[in-house]
């Protein structure tokens, strides 16, 4: 059984109050981006930039078994980082869940307020892209 969307955010708002400091959360942050699966460039096509990034971003999603599977991918060590953390809430989901999920985590998480404009637009294009996904599935 997949953890619930809302547990999973209540695990990553407790591992990031653990770091007090906002170059720990920086640092955990690019951590996270380490362990995405690797996407080699070679594999990447220009349709799946997601448009509205500073960075150069793409995402791929499949459907199997009535659930997402999504792949991203990023140039920046940070950007990664927070695909992963997106990654982490809505990897593996049914379609409604992901729509029924509020897409404001990241600020749960003490780090909206921590990235540029840029960047929060960014994250904003990736769970808006990934919600429209959703919503053309369900």
């Amino acid at each position: 059984m997949t953890t619930p969307i809302a547990q999973v955010i209540d695990e990553l708002a407790e591992d990031f109050e653990l770091l007090e400091e906002w170059e720990d959360r920086y640092r955990h942050v690019i951590d996270l981006g380490r362990k995405l699966p690797a996407w080699p460039e070679a594999d990447r096509r220009e349709d799946e930039l997601v448009a509205g990034c500073q960075s150069r971003v793409w995402l791929r999603a499949r459907a199997a078994d009535d659930r997402l599977h999504f792949q991203a991918a990023s140039d920046s060590a940070i950007v990664q980082g927070l695909l992963a953390l997106i990654l982490s809430v809505y990897q593996d989901r049914a379609p409604v869940e992901i729509l029924n999920q509020a897409p404001d985590f990241l600020a749960r998480l003490g780090l909206a307020e921590h990235l540029s404009p840029s960047r929060r637009n960014g994250t904003q294009a990736v769970i808006g892209r990934i919600r429209a996904i959703a919503a053309a599935a369900s």
